[in-house]
């Protein structure tokens, strides 16, 4: 079983920056990669960022490239996701989840691949 727990949304205006952080249980974390998914009102979840299990290979949509990043401390059981140049479009709910003990395979682009999800954190992007 892992537990995951977002933490670092919040209100900024466009142009501003955000890290958010995912804290996770268990022994499993090393061996997990990791994703950052979103969802705003009425849309379906998007895939933002992904993070293999050793922080080797990252992944990103058009959407992000170049403005997001993904990092992971493993000794810290964290992953986090830095967020540069926000615009309003990047209002959303934003959710850390675990692929668990899929070592050597890319992080999944699809959410329902992933096995452990977190409540969520609230960004919002003012104009």
């Amino acid at each position: 079983q892992v537990q995951l727990v977002e933490s670092g949304g919040g209100l900024v205006q466009a142009g501003g920056s955000l890290r958010l952080s995912c804290a996770a249980s268990g022994r499993t974390f090393s061996s997990s990669n990791m994703g950052w998914f979103r969802q705003a009102p009425g849309k379906e979840r998007e895939f933002v960022a992904g993070i293999s299990w050793s922080g080797g290979r990252t992944y990103y949509p058009d959407s992000v490239k170049g403005r997001f990043t993904i990092s992971r401390d493993n000794a810290k059981n964290t992953v986090y996701l830095q967020m540069n140049s926000l615009k309003p479009e990047d209002t959303a709910v934003y959710y850390c989840a675990a692929d668990v003990g899929r070592v050597g395979v890319p992080p999944p682009l699809i959410g329902s691949q992933y096995d452990y999800w977190g409540q969520g954190t609230q960004v919002t992007v003012s104009s």
